[in-house]
């Protein structure tokens, strides 16, 4: 079956892209979830409006995520928690947790886009990969520290 991707699709392609995909793929998870539509003539003149328009819309987003990531330098964020014995906390800092803080901060960022590959569940400053975009990353800085009276 050959589609026409709407949205970018982990590990399989860009928005605009014409693919061969399975059968059972294309109808059961791309079609029914607008991830897609099926390739065929009268799609793929629509798909190159498509593809111009998502140029310039990439072009946009790019350029607000790269002055999103200059307002990251220096940026940090502070947590304090209760710990136990060689500074392990009890519980953990997590990717939704590190967003609400920012949102704190006024900085709107879904948790998805914080590289966070598992929670944080030591005392210490780490430096956490934030994808603002495809082609724009951007560090943050995150201090855990004791609660007080530890």
């Amino acid at each position: 079956m050959e589609v026409i991707l709407k949205e970018d699709v982990p590990k399989l392609g860009n928005r605009g892209d014409v693919l061969k995909v399975a059968e059972g793929y294309g109808r059961n998870f791309l079609l029914p979830r607008k991830l897609a539509i099926e390739a065929n003539t009268a799609n793929k003149a629509v798909i190159e409006q498509m593809k111009a328009a998502a140029v310039r819309r990439s072009a946009k987003e790019k350029t607000e995520a790269e002055s999103l990531a200059k307002q990251f330098d220096g940026l940090e964020v502070s947590f304090t928690r209760k710990s136990g014995e060689n500074d392990q906390l009890f519980g953990s800092v997590t990717a939704g947790d590190i967003a609400d803080a920012l949102e704190k901060k006024s900085f709107h960022i879904d948790r998805r886009k914080i590289q966070l590959h598992e929670p944080l569940k030591t005392i210490g400053e780490f430096s956490i990969p934030v994808k603002l975009h495809r082609d724009v990353a951007t560090h943050l800085k995150v201090v855990i520290g004791k609660e007080a009276g530890e």
